[in-house]
């Protein structure tokens, strides 16, 4: 590796801990460390959404995917667009207004029901298996770029995330994110891309060395495409990690348009790297493992220094999901978790709540007694310490991608039909939400442990769509029959759910603090 490419991206790394730094300073309060204060204008906006939607999985994926088929692996990173266009243009102007944390909290204000609260525990596994996921493929970079062993590049990675993520919270990671996206711009559009097609001939040379199909939309197969929209187009529209970026914005309109913004560049960037990919099956051909032809793309068709800079986008895009992951998982544990197991321990039963209690049961009453500082290192010791857990996760799964796939499907199938139809149908009910994230969880998981045993005659295993597929059908069936079948929403608690949600918390109302 040359020393230039590997002094770029410690210059990188080293500028992550200054922004934690920098943001513990600035985090004044809850708000400001779990989402930024809410005072986030369009251009930051737009770069912090890009960077913790784009991960290993869009730059390092997508390029490797670009090489073994063409322009069809722009899909990947399109389905990923194609989410967040969807949520920030039909959903995020109402869910900014809410003023919450955590998508638990929004489940509870529209079906005032204790009994929303058990979704907790999925989306505490899924943001956790992001983070693990997401070390797990920066620390590969390290163990090639250093050469050392993965569960030191995994201690280093983790580390420098870790520290600038409980510093300053969702401040330093704004801010950390807006550079991180700024570098893989560079990395991506202005170098891989024009240095690629330059080793490659140009446009013209390709399309003669390349075949037809490499030139086609579809040549990854229909199948493929739709995997790709059911999982990442589906999650990204109910994932703690996106709505908690949602939550920063100043006010609805720049969650919509600076969303519908960041869907944009996230399409250009899928076709970029796509193209990039394209080059190095010209330029590198007989790359047999498609996650390396982005560092090859970077070490051996850039100059020393401009590949540092490609490597450090990569790795930039990685930080950016896990940091983004790491927060939400904190969120999450903190703010709907921890309640749930006092309850629970305390033996109390789940209440059907009225407007007024809906909004009380998400807010922090300990947290509102305390003083600022306690609350905001009480917030730094959940971001540690989950931190440190999906480190551990790292090093002790084996298969991760295996874990993130577990809890990305019964993300989509156990919840997304009682927290997509609580936006759009004012007739669905708590009874349906809460029969619907059971049936549909149990079902996801029970068809996942079937293919998994009958894997090897001809089905996929964990990464089969049949289970999203199976557990969705069930999940929307069961949340409209039961609906229908039982008690609407109380009258009180659809009114106030239905004025937050068209026109926010008015000013003698108080706004949502994190249990």
């Amino acid at each position: 590796m040359n020393w230039l490419d590997a002094a770029v991206v410690i210059a990188y790394l080293v500028g992550m801990i200054a922004f934690g730094f920098w943001g513990s300073r600035r985090a004044q309060d809850s708000s400001d460390y779990l989402v930024a204060g809410r005072r986030l204008g369009p251009m930051l906006y737009t770069g912090t959404m890009v960077a913790v939607v784009l991960g290993g999985a869009s730059a390092v994926g997508g390029v490797g995917l670009g090489y073994k088929y063409g322009l069809s692996g722009f899909w990947l990173v399109g389905a990923i667009g194609v989410g967040v266009l969807i949520l920030s243009a039909v959903f995020a102007p109402r869910l900014q207004r809410l003023k919450i944390y955590t998508v638990v909290q929004m489940l509870t204000l529209r079906y005032g029901s204790e009994s929303i609260q058990v979704s907790s525990i999925v989306m505490l596994a899924y943001t956790l298996m992001l983070t693990a996921t997401s070390t797990g493929a920066y620390a590969s970079i390290f163990v090639v770029l250093f050469g050392i062993d993965r569960w030191l590049a995994i201690l280093i990675g983790g580390s420098i995330v870790i520290i600038y993520s409980t510093m300053g919270g969702m401040l330093s990671i704004t801010y950390a994110d807006f550079v991180q996206f700024i570098i893989m711009t560079v990395g991506v559009f202005f170098l891989m891309v024009p240095f690629g097609l330059s080793h490659a001939g140009g446009w013209g040379a390709m399309h003669d060395r390349l075949g037809a199909e490499f030139f086609s939309l579809d040549g990854m197969g229909f199948e493929s495409i739709i995997t790709y929209f059911v999982i990442y187009t589906l999650g990204l529209l109910i994932g703690q990690d996106v709505w908690q970026r949602i939550f920063t914005a100043r006010t609805p309109k720049v969650a919509q348009v600076g969303g519908i913004g960041a869907s944009v560049y996230i399409i250009l960037f899928g076709i970029a790297g796509a193209v990039a990919g394209m080059t190095a099956a010209v330029v590198l051909p007989g790359i047999e493992v498609r996650d390396e032809v982005y560092a090859r793309i970077a070490t051996e068709m850039l100059p020393a220094g401009f590949g540092g800079i490609a490597l450090a986008a990569a790795v930039a895009a990685m930080m950016s999901t896990a940091s983004g992951g790491l927060i939400a998982a904190a969120t999450v544990a903190r703010t709907d978790v921890m309640p749930l197991l006092r309850k629970v321990l305390s033996g109390a039963k789940p209440r059907i709540l009225n407007a007024e209690e809906a909004a009380e049961q998400a807010r922090d009453n300990a947290a509102r007694e305390e003083d600022v500082e306690n609350d905001m290192n009480r917030n730094r010791i959940w971001v540690l310490c989950l931190g440190i857990v999906t480190m551990v996760l790292s090093l002790l799964v084996p298969d991760v991608v295996a874990a993130l796939t577990i809890a990305y499907d019964i993300l989509v199938g156990g919840l997304l039909i009682a927290i997509i139809g609580g936006l759009v149908w004012t007739r669905g009910n708590s009874a349906g939400a809460t029969w619907s994230m059971i049936t549909g969880s149990l079902v996801t998981l029970a068809v996942m442990a079937f293919l998994e045993i009958n894997a090897e005659q001809r089905f996929d295993g964990v990464y089969a769509n049949e289970p999203i597929y199976a557990g969705l059908a069930v999940s929307a069936i069961v949340y409209i029959v039961v609906s229908l079948m039982t008690k609407p929403t109380a009258p009180d608690v659809l009114a106030a759910w239905q004025d937050r949600s068209a026109n926010g918390v008015r000013e003698d109302e108080e706004v949502v603090t994190p249990a």
